[in-house]
């Protein structure tokens, strides 16, 4: 099955219609710490490497997740502004994952290609904790 995008709004009110799902924050720890969605847990994709503070892919992310959600759930993921939790949705689905959505825009937003503002979770007026 194709990962399919969502923009924050579509994505919450998809989830709010069905249950079973599990929604997935992949920043890191201190990013969820200082907020994150409502609802959402944190199992990071990528860590600050100590040698050089540029983030790194987190190895034991699919161990991780395999924790949280078995791939016949639905998993809703989400990052900063959609670049990570896109990358996690590949490697979820790499390893059989079958219902992946990203949520484009993330919790703070992006650009598009043009520039224009893509709001985020927050901007969007969504539960935030």
């Amino acid at each position: 099955m194709a990962i399919t995008n969502l923009d924050p709004k579509s994505a919450h009110a998809a989830m709010a219609a069905a249950q079973g799902h599990v929604f997935v924050d992949v920043r890191t720890p201190m990013e969820y710490a200082q907020g994150h969605p409502a609802g959402a847990v944190n199992v990071p994709w990528a860590l600050p490497d100590p040698s050089s503070g540029m983030l790194a892919p987190n190895p034991q992310f699919v161990a991780e997740m395999a924790k949280v959600a078995t791939p016949d759930r639905a998993v809703y993921l989400s990052c900063q502004s959609g670049g990570r939790s896109m990358n996690a949705c590949r490697d979820l689905e790499q390893v059989g994952y079958k219902s992946l959505v990203n949520i484009d825009g993330g919790f703070g937003g992006r650009r598009d290609p043009m520039g224009r503002p893509i709001a985020g979770w927050r901007d969007s007026g969504l539960p935030v904790v």
